[in-house]
């Protein structure tokens, strides 16, 4: 007789999470929601957004907030604070006793959680969604020393991988890069997962859609993603200015930042302000109404290991612009379902999009909502719970270490 498959017990570790706004805080939210679906026991163990420390249950995922502190320059994060952490850690394994601690960075929280859990006997995950140009800008690193905090934030992170017993990352292109930096272990590439059920093509809504942001019928460029120097908007609002000479067009940005007051003066100086559309935030369940409004998605930056934001725009049938960069390649197929462009060529992102907003919009919409579905995020969480139940049970990285040395 076979005998039933037993629930995991799941800890995930993260220094960022809702109300968090990026991709990594949504992916792990998405995570823990879709293991706890699964029918796994699942907490997650992260910063606390209010500062003061406690437990909430929220569905069937139990969150534990750790004490935090702002981080300098950076408004809209937090960082759990390392004094009594780790200790409360090793409460939280003992209590819980998980098969598998999944931990999401290298940074603090997520490291004092490796470290107890590989303490604890526990075998762990790492996924990386590191990359040190989303860093710069926050922590106002000047230009000349890019170079030389790269490498140490990568040396750090590589450090930290290597004691991990398995790891993960976004796509191949985000593996290679992790080899290239010195990582000498495997790595499995696991997409990131979209809902194609949630982000769907919706025609129908349009017009809705674009009455709720208070967007004019023309066409409309679409990007959602923070207002950062690393997203590079400024290349995509110099596109609309080449643009607009030739059609009525607009640029719709959902997503707040640092660079927000730059980008409107940007716009104002090339004579777009009044096509250029700042939603600020909007909260993620409306966020399928943005993609809804728009035309095209164009993405600038040079940074992305995935782009969560590219594939709901793909999800939902629309054709995409992006940087020939890091992952985005690995979205888009040239002419498929759009087009690339080399980074920071403002004319040839114009010329890219006047191509889009012709006559082949609709066919290379259809496109990348094909493509987007090999990144049905139901597949995603089947391949994390394989590698859970491959690690489940296993003999713990530095427990195998020891025991060498001992013999």
């Amino acid at each position: 007789m076979v005998q039933p498959t037993r629930a995991l017990r799941v800890l995930i570790a993260t220094d960022t999470y809702p109300p968090d706004v990026n991709g990594a805080g949504y992916f792990t939210h998405r995570l823990a929601e879709g293991m706890a679906d699964r029918g796994h026991h699942v907490h997650v163990v992260c910063p606390s957004e209010r500062g003061a420390p406690y437990v909430a249950v929220n569905g069937a995922v139990t969150e534990h907030r750790l004490r935090s502190a702002p981080i300098p320059f950076q408004e809209s994060m937090r960082a759990a604070l390392p004094l009594g952490m780790g200790g409360h850690i090793a409460r939280l394994l003992a209590r819980l006793d998980p098969d598998v601690v999944h931990v999401q960075s290298h940074f603090t929280l997520s490291r004092a959680a490796q470290r107890r859990a590989r303490a604890a006997g526990i075998p762990v995950v790492l996924t990386n969604h590191f990359m040190p140009d989303n860093l710069y800008a926050h922590a106002r690193l000047p230009g000349a020393l890019h170079g030389l905090a790269g490498s140490l934030a990568w040396r750090d992170m590589i450090g930290v991988a290597a004691e991990a017993d398995h790891v993960t990352t976004p796509t191949p292109r985000a593996a290679r890069l992790l080899r290239e930096k010195g990582f000498a272990g495997t790595v499995e590439d696991i997409s990131c997962g979209i809902d194609l059920e949630r982000f769907h093509p919706r025609p129908g809504d349009r017009e809705a859609a674009r009455s709720k942001f208070g967007l004019p019928e023309r066409d409309t460029i679409v990007f959602v993603g923070r207002l950062d120097a690393e997203k590079r908007i400024d290349d995509t609002i110099r596109a609309l200015a080449a643009v607009s000479g030739e059609r009525d067009v607009q640029l719709a940005l959902a997503g707040t930042g640092q660079r927000e007051d730059e980008l409107r003066s940007l716009a104002a100086e090339l004579g777009v302000a009044d096509r250029v559309f700042f939603l600020g935030f909007v909260p993620d369940a409306e966020l399928p109404l943005v993609y809804a409004a728009g035309d095209v998605f164009a993405i600038a930056g040079v940074a992305e290991l995935q782009s969560i934001a590219t594939l709901e725009a793909m999800s939902t049938g629309l054709p995409v612009v992006a940087a020939d960069a890091m992952a985005l390649p690995h979205l888009v197929e040239e002419g498929r379902n759009g087009f690339l462009f080399p980074p920071g060529d403002a004319l040839h992102l114009a010329d890219r999009l006047l191509t889009v907003l012709g006559s082949r919009r609709e066919a290379l919409g259809e496109a990348s909502r094909e493509i987007a579905q090999r990144h049905d995020h139901h597949r995603s969480l089947a391949r994390f719970e394989d590698v859970y139940r491959r690690l489940q049970g296993r003999e713990p990285q530095r427990l195998r270490a020891e025991r060498v040395v001992a013999a």
